[in-house]
C-alpha cells in the first residue's frame, strides 16, 4: 500500500479502485468518473437550454421577459385555439339561436351538442344550489325526479331558466307567493297542525287521524286554490304538488308546520340576460335530459 502512495494514484483494497485521496472518519472517496455518454447528454441539454432561450420567451426583465427571435407566445397561441374552437362552435350555435327550443331535440347532432354545452354551463352556474348531479338539496329542487312546480316540459324549463323565479329584475319571472297564514294570524296554530297532519295524509305518511279530518275542511277553504282539491298542485300557480314524497322544504309534520306559519320563498336568478339564449337553450336541453323532464 505504501509503495502505491508513492509511485502513483492510490488503489482501494476491496474495489480496486483509484481514490481520489480524500477521507472522512476513515472513510475513502472512490474516482468513478461519469459515464461519457452521460456527460455528452448533459452537455447537450445545455447547448439546447441556451438554443431554447433564444428561439422562444425566456429571461425575465422588469416588467416583461424576452420574447425570442421566433416571436412566440403561449397566451397567442391560445388565444388561436380559442378563436379555432368558437368558430367550430359558431355553427352550432347559429343554428341554436335559429331554433325554437322544442324543436331542438329532434335533430340529433344539435341536441348533442346542446347537451355537452348545457352540461358545461350547468356546473359553472348551477352546481351551487342544485348540486354536482342536479339531485337538489334542502330548499333547491331535485331536477331529475318527476316534480316541477313550473313544468318539465322543454319550453317549461327553458321560460323558468330564462327568467327566473321571483327575481326582482326580470317582469317575466316566475312569481308565486305563499301567505305566512301563522305569521299574519289567518290561521290559528292548533289550525295550522291540523292541516299539516291532512297534508301528511294525502302524502301517504303517518297521520293524525281525528286532527286530518279538521285540517281537511281548512285545506280546502285555504289551500286548495293553488295546491288543487287533492293536494296534486297547479303548475300555472306555482302551486307544488303535496301528495307525494317529494319535500323542499321538508315532510314532518313539523317542517309543514313551519312551512305554513311562515313559507319559505325560494329565488332563482334570470339567466337569460346573464348567458345570452343558446346557453339557456342548452341548459334546457340538458336538464330536460337527466330523465325529469317531461
Amino acid at each position: 500500500m505504501a509503495d502505491n502512495k508513492e509511485h502513483g494514484p492510490e488503489i482501494d483494497d476491496v474495489s480496486g479502485v483509484e481514490t481520489t485521496g480524500h477521507s472522512w472518519d476513515g472513510i475513502k472517496e472512490l474516482n468513478n468518473p461519469l459515464p461519457r455518454w452521460w456527460l455528452w447528454t448533459f452537455y447537450l441539454t445545455i447547448i439546447w437550454a441556451l438554443i431554447y432561450t433564444v428561439l422562444y420567451p425566456a429571461w425575465p426583465m422588469i416588467s416583461s421577459s424576452t420574447g425570442g427571435v421566433l416571436g412566440w407566445s403561449s397566451r397567442a397561441s391560445l388565444a388561436e385555439d380559442v378563436n379555432a374552437a368558437k368558430e367550430a362552435q359558431s355553427v352550432f350555435l347559429d343554428k341554436l339561436a335559429a331554433t325554437d327550443v322544442a324543436e331542438i331535440q329532434s335533430d340529433a347532432e344539435l341536441t348533442q351538442f346542446a347537451v355537452a354545452g348545457g352540461s358545461a354551463a350547468f356546473k359553472v352556474n348551477c352546481v351551487q344550489c342544485h348540486g354536482s348531479g342536479a339531485t337538489g338539496s334542502p330548499g333547491y329542487p331535485n331536477l331529475n325526479d318527476d316534480d316541477w312546480i313550473w313544468g318539465g316540459s322543454i319550453e317549461e324549463i327553458h321560460t323558468t331558466i330564462q327568467h327566473g323565479i321571483r327575481h326582482a329584475g326580470d317582469d317575466d319571472t316566475r312569481i308565486s307567493d305563499m301567505p305566512a297564514y301563522g305569521a299574519d294570524e289567518i290561521l290559528s296554530r292548533e289550525e295550522i297542525s291540523d292541516v299539516a297532519w291532512y297534508v301528511r295524509k294525502i302524502s301517504s305518511q303517518e297521520f293524525d287521524a281525528a286532527a286530518a279530518d279538521r285540517g281537511q275542511v281548512i285545506f280546502e277553504e285555504n289551500c286548495a286554490a293553488c295546491h288543487g282539491d287533492s293536494g296534486e298542485g297547479l303548475r300555472e300557480l306555482g302551486g307544488p304538488r303535496l301528495a307525494d314524497s317529494i319535500w323542499l322544504y321538508g315532510g314532518e309534520h313539523a317542517d309543514i308546520m313551519a312551512q305554513i306559519n311562515k313559507p319559505k320563498q325560494g329565488v332563482m336568478p334570470a339567466w337569460g340576460a346573464r348567458l345570452g339564449e343558446a346557453t339557456v337553450k342548452q341548459l334546457a336541453v340538458y336538464i330536460h335530459s337527466l330523465g325529469g323532464g317531461e
